[in-house]
């Protein structure tokens, strides 16, 4: 095979931890977190960008807990609409308004003793937010069109991409509720910030494909893991399993190439958008060395590290941005 060629290594070392894999030093301390929260019924508040598995984050809580064998249920805040999510959490009692034609449970009461996990919490209603606040005040709410209230024992888990603070102090997140609903904080790590993810999840999704038979992927072209690597990855591990989708797709080759990837991923802007609609990959790539080097004063070593490549690697990175 030729030398600009990578076969996958036997053992990518990659680590399952309830649905969550990786091989970076930077998740143990997110998993020990989980462990120690698991054990309490205290709400959690976990922040990570999207793609990034904050969802799973909330199930691993909830599998490790001693609520385990109560329902869990999930829910996304910023794709319902305002009076849906409020019928959702809380239930209604038929003809509460229109299109209402029976009593309908809401997650609060399926979930009872269970976990809730509200995804995309920062952009729940500003009336939705009082009334999920009564919840975890007093355990009791009122499902819609009703006068009696419901009790509900529920373990609540939330998660954002979004500084909270900021929401509060721009007025579209209450300051009460912020703090009732991070009682702990549970920071996620981008995948640009998990040493050695990227390839190991690439070869990772590359042998679930694999085994869907829609084509036999053996090795992967320097060229092709180069860019995976110079990726900022803003959909995350999400966008990555995407991006290996497309290369099953698109290529036929045993070797997964350059030419298999998305436009982003070569350089190029997508179909129909000008090249001035983003930055190029060369500037993300630039801009991601100058940050890793500043974060690490300088130290190239520590640099390289962090950035999932080896020294002699960053050099010439280095030297092709004419960066010194």
């Amino acid at each position: 095979m030729k030398s600009n060629v990578l076969q996958r290594s036997k053992d990518v070392g990659l680590r399952d931890f309830h649905g969550l894999y990786t091989r970076a030093p930077e998740m143990e301390p997110v998993f020990r977190l989980v462990e120690r929260v698991a054990r309490t019924d205290c709400t959690v508040l976990v922040r990570g960008e999207t793609g990034s598995g904050k969802e799973l984050v909330a199930r691993a809580i909830h599998t490790l807990s001693p609520r385990k064998l109560k329902p869990f249920h999930a829910i996304n805040c910023a794709t319902i609409s305002s009076t849906l999510l409020e019928s959702e959490l809380f239930g209604h009692l038929r003809g509460a308004f229109t299109g209402a034609v029976s009593d309908h449970q809401g997650l609060f009461q399926q979930a009872n003793g269970g976990t809730i996990f509200l995804d995309e919490v920062a952009d729940m209603p500003m009336d939705i937010q009082a009334r999920l606040l009564r919840v975890l005040e007093d355990k009791t709410f009122v499902p819609v069109g009703g006068t009696k209230s419901v009790t509900a024992d529920v373990r609540l888990i939330s998660a954002t991409h979004k500084a909270l603070r900021r929401e509060v102090a721009q007025g579209r997140f209450r300051e009460d509720l912020r703090y009732r609903i991070r009682v702990v904080p549970l920071f996620l790590p981008p995948l640009r910030q998990r040493s050695g993810d990227i390839e190991a999840l690439m070869w990772h999704f590359i042998d679930q494909f694999n085994e869907q038979g829609l084509r036999r992927v053996e090795a992967v072209s320097q060229r092709a893991l180069d860019a995976l690597l110079q990726y900022p990855w803003p959909g995350n591990i999400r966008e990555l399993r995407n991006i290996v989708e497309h290369a099953f797709v698109v290529g036929e080759d045993t070797v997964l190439d350059i030419q298999d990837l998305t436009p982003e991923l070569r350089g190029e802007p997508p179909p129909g958008e000008g090249p001035a609609a983003e930055p190029s990959l060369h500037q993300l790539e630039r801009d991601r060395l100058v940050a890793a080097l500043v974060s690490h004063n300088g130290r190239k070593a520590a640099a390289a590290t962090a950035l999932g490549m080896s020294r002699s690697t960053l050099w010439r990175k280095l030297y092709e941005h004419r960066l010194k």
